[in-house]
Order: structure tokens, then sequence, then C-alpha cells
């Protein structure tokens, strides 16, 4: 079920506005929050499955005084059946590596260069 809180919060500067946000957006289940009211004190919490009295528990041990003010269920929109356009697949994009300049007179070479192994042991500790 999804629901729409309103809780009213002191939240005098921008920063306490900013703490509320940042705590109610890790209480599990939230879509989205917001700042309302006219002296911007307010609260929005929209999610499913929120906890609205351990969520005013929370912003009255970090920011003082809190009251839940409104809570209700929100109701989903249906979209408009509008006439279903068929998805085109999406056409394959070619990326091609980007040519290396090196400066003038140098020459880079489109092979790379070859590589001798040698497996026997050898006492050359150089190779």
């Amino acid at each position: 079920m999804k629901q729409k809180i309103v809780i009213k919060v002191s939240m005098s500067c921008d920063k306490s506005r900013s703490k509320a946000l940042s705590m109610a957006a890790r209480a599990a289940g939230v879509t989205s929050m917001g700042i309302t009211g006219d002296t911007r004190d307010q609260l929005e919490v929209v999610g499913d499955g929120v906890d609205p009295v351990c969520l005013v528990n929370c912003l009255r041990k970090k920011l003082g005084v809190a009251h839940i003010v409104q809570v209700e269920e929100v109701k989903d929109k249906k979209p408009e059946e509008k006439k279903k356009e068929d998805p085109k697949p999406a056409e394959p994009v070619l990326y091609l590596p980007p040519h290396c300049y090196s400066g003038p007179g140098y020459y880079h070479h489109p092979y790379p260069s070859q590589m001798v192994v040698c497996d026997e042991p050898s006492n050359c500790a150089v190779m």
C-alpha cells in the first residue's frame, strides 16, 4: 500500500532541512520526499510500507519537535491507454577505436612486435 505522510518538523535552517531529507531517504520503502508548507516546515514522504511512527521518532531524536499531520493512501494513476506503437529494435552501433597520432616523424606499425618465447631453462637472468 503506497501512502503519503506529512510530518511537521521544526526546521529553522537549510542544514536541518537537509538533515530531515537525508533521514527520510534512509527510511525503508521511501520512494520520494520533499519540503512543503508556507514556512517550509513540513516534510512530505511518499512510499510503500513506510512506518510513520518510526520515522517521526527518528526525526525527533535528531531534530527536536516532530508531529504527524496527515497519513493518506495514494492511488496509482492509471495512464490512459494510447495506441501502442511497435517498438523498433535498437540498431547496433559500431564503435571504432580512435586513431592514435604520435606526432610527426613517427610511423605507427599496425602489427604488434614479435615476441620470442624460449621454453628451455637458461642461465641468462636478463630477458
